[in-house]
Formats: C-alpha cells, structure tokens, sequence
C-alpha cells in the first residue's frame, strides 16, 4: 500500500520539528506482539498498528489492537503524541478503547522521553497490568520495521522484559 497524505496526513512546516522522532509510526503495520506469562513463556499474538499525522499535522495519533488467540479483541486503544516546545517536553497519552480511560505515558516523574540513537524510551505509571510501572523502547530497523519492547518494575529502578512487539509494514 502507498504511504498518501489522504491516508496518513503530513507533518506541518509549523510544528515542532521534535514531532519528527515518532514519523516512524505513520504508516500500517502488521504486528507480532510476544508476551510473557505467568509461568515465564512467550505467547505470540497477532496485533495491528496504525499511525497518523492529525490535526493538520501538529500531532500524532496511533492506534495500536491486540488480538487473542482466537481472534477476539483483547488490547484496543490510541496514543496521541505532541511536542511543546515552549516547555521542551512530550505530551503522549493513551486512551484505553476498551476501558475508557487515559494514561500519561511520558511523565516527567519518571524522566520524559528519552532520545537514545535509533531509540526512544520513555516509563509511565501502569493503570492495568499486574506490575506498577512500565518502560517502552521502541526501536527503529528500517521503513518498514520497528520493535517495542515492554520493560516492568515495581519499583521504577529494576526492570525485565515482559513484551516484544514486532511491526512490519509493505510501503
């Protein structure tokens, strides 16, 4: 499928440069989510994610839905992310489809957005899993892959993998 702007939207001239750090998203992705499980084996899920530049280009938005192994719906939800540059900070929240409710996911608290190379990092209180705190990376390889890789602590010092999720697009 051919990247349009009809389909994906564009960048503004006008917002933050900044912005440009998650233009990886902007695309459709076929996705291979592994998640650990109690017992400490891997179950494969089939996941899809969908990123969008909105309005006219000064945010992003990102579906991302999770499927369970028989095909039912069990993870549904949308980041929107935005850069002030006036305070220098990221502003991403999680809207959990499914639940209704939000979730900071770059507090300053735990340290903002990370900017490391080909990977951004940033931690955020977790209102839902069975651990208090959560790490994403997400990690550039190319146009069309990327990697996210969950990280959980209880105490937002030690931290062990629990999720990999990898997306794969055709553009």
């Amino acid at each position: 499928m051919a990247q349009s702007d009809q389909d994906f939207g564009r960048l503004n001239a006008k917002a933050p440069a900044e912005l440009s750090r998650f233009a990886f998203l902007i695309d459709k992705w076929e996705c291979e989510a592994k998640l650990m499980s109690a017992n400490g084996t891997w179950q494969t899920y089939k996941a899809a994610w969908l990123g969008r530049y909105i309005l006219d280009g000064y945010a992003i938005a990102d579906e991302y839905r999770m499927f369970g192994l028989s095909g039912e719906l069990i993870v549904l939800g949308m980041n929107f992310r935005t850069y002030d540059a006036a305070k220098r900070t990221w502003n991403i929240r999680w809207l959990n489809g499914l639940a209704g409710d939000w979730t900071d996911l770059a507090s300053e608290q735990l340290g903002g957005v990370k900017i490391d190379g080909s990977s951004i990092i940033y931690a955020f209180k977790e209102p839902v899993a069975g651990h208090s705190y959560t790490r994403a990376t997400y990690t550039t390889h190319s146009r069309t892959h990327f990697t996210w890789r969950g990280e959980k602590s209880d105490d937002a010092k030690g931290w062990s993998e629990f999720m990999i999720v990898e997306a794969r697009s055709d553009s």
